[in-house]
């Protein structure tokens, strides 16, 4: 039986973990869990899969917590060091991370530290502090294993095919929910619109990346750290159906993909599993029902995000890092429609271009960035925002 810690309980890929675990009792034990937010459904969590320690974002929660969980065997926690302890928690083999955005980089380094095999379903550790984090985990025999569709996909076609002779990698994207929108209509697009998607149900922020395409710029960046390979080798299409969840292509013109039904329990169970596959009781792929498989060109002047996650892995450092930040920004002033859709990219252009470059090597560095690249563009917009009104 595997012991595993959940960092994001609560999120789209943290119920949907228990939900596999709930399928899988005799394989996974939840011996830790670490949520920010619903707390109701953190103490229905607690008390039914009975984890050793529990870490909530603020004191205040934490009491409340006990309050709930009274009379049962469990630790309470909260904030950063909390957050620490469910990473590092000594009696868990797996770490599933699932915190989304910046806040995931010092569990992600705090669970390879000390030798937890880390299942990353927070893409921006790898997005911000990739070779860090690599290092990282090879210096102490943690292994990372992707919870993305795309990366899984990759993993598992990898794991079939070997990487001698790989020749580059093919990332497919959804497209979004505006997909077909013409360019002209972007900066109308109201944050309802753009958190329709039409194959995922997600989290509001992946599901505002998906919309500008910077989640594939990321997953790019991700992948580039994951299977160590120059992002020159890795491409993106546009595959609207999520069925093919990426493919890889080898020196002799053979390539492989991975398919299965866009539902993220699949990709998450075999990283729970790895390296055994287990069987599961969700729905499979039906290929006459899906009918038809279709690939398109990405459209990069529509969409210019993913152009600068390129940029931002060409330039190095600090670069990644000032990129995320500058997205996680946007993706806040949208939602609060303190900026219009079409200003995302040009938040994000301002503050991967407009940071103050450092190597990127320490931690310290990595999160100055973070820091001054929020702070700075938070003020600008809000700054032309309360100007024009």
């Amino acid at each position: 039986m595997k012991r595993l810690s959940i960092l994001g309980s609560t999120g789209s890929i943290g119920v949907q973990a228990l939900e596999v675990v709930r399928a899988h009792p005799d394989a996974f034990q939840v011996v830790a869990l670490a949520a920010g937010r619903r707390l109701d459904l953190l103490a229905e969590q607690v008390r039914e899969f009975r984890p050793q320690v529990v870490s909530v974002g603020k004191p205040e929660g934490a009491q409340e917590l006990k309050e709930w969980l009274r009379g049962l065997p469990v630790k309470i926690c909260f904030g950063e060091e909390g957050l620490g302890e469910v990473a590092a928690y000594p009696d868990a083999q797996l770490i599933l991370l699932a915190v989304v955005g910046a806040a995931g980089l010092k569990p992600a380094l705090a669970a390879v530290r000390s030798g937890k095999d880390l299942a990353l379903a927070t893409k921006e550790a790898l997005v911000m502090a990739g070779a860090l984090l690599t290092s990282e985990a090879t210096a102490r025999g943690a292994k990372l294993l992707p919870v993305d569709s795309e990366h899984s996909a990759i993993f598992q076609c990898l794991e079939g095919g070997g990487r001698a002779a790989l020749k580059r990698i093919i990332l497919t994207a959804s497209g979004g929910p505006l997909r077909q929108y013409p360019k002209e209509r972007l900066a109308s697009v109201t944050p309802e619109e753009a958190l329709n998607h039409p194959t995922w149900n997600m989290g509001k922020k992946i599901t505002i990346d998906s919309a500008t395409l910077m989640n594939k710029g990321l997953e790019v960046i991700e992948a580039r750290w994951l299977f160590d390979i120059d992002v020159k080798r890795v491409d993106v299409i546009v595959h609207p159906q999520s069925i093919v969840h990426s493919l890889i292509e080898y020196v002799d013109g053979s390539v492989l993909a991975q398919l299965s039904p866009p539902d993220m329990r699949l990709p998450i169970l075999y990283a729970l599993s790895y390296p055994d596959r287990l069987e599961h009781p969700f729905p499979t792929l039906d290929l006459l029902q899906v009918g038809s498989l279709t690939f398109e060109a990405v459209d990069r002047e529509r969409f210019p995000c993913l152009e600068y996650a390129y940029e931002a892995v060409a330039v190095g450092g600090t670069a990644p890092a000032a990129l995320n930040a500058a997205n996680e920004v946007a993706v806040e002033l949208f939602l609060n429609r303190e900026i219009n859709f079409a200003q995302i990219p040009q938040v994000i252009e301002a503050g991967l271009r407009g940071h103050r470059s450092r190597s990127g090597e320490s931690l310290q560095d990595i999160l100055a960035v973070d820091r001054e690249v929020r702070e700075e563009l938070s003020q600008t917009y809000r700054d032309k925002v309360r100007q024009a009104s």
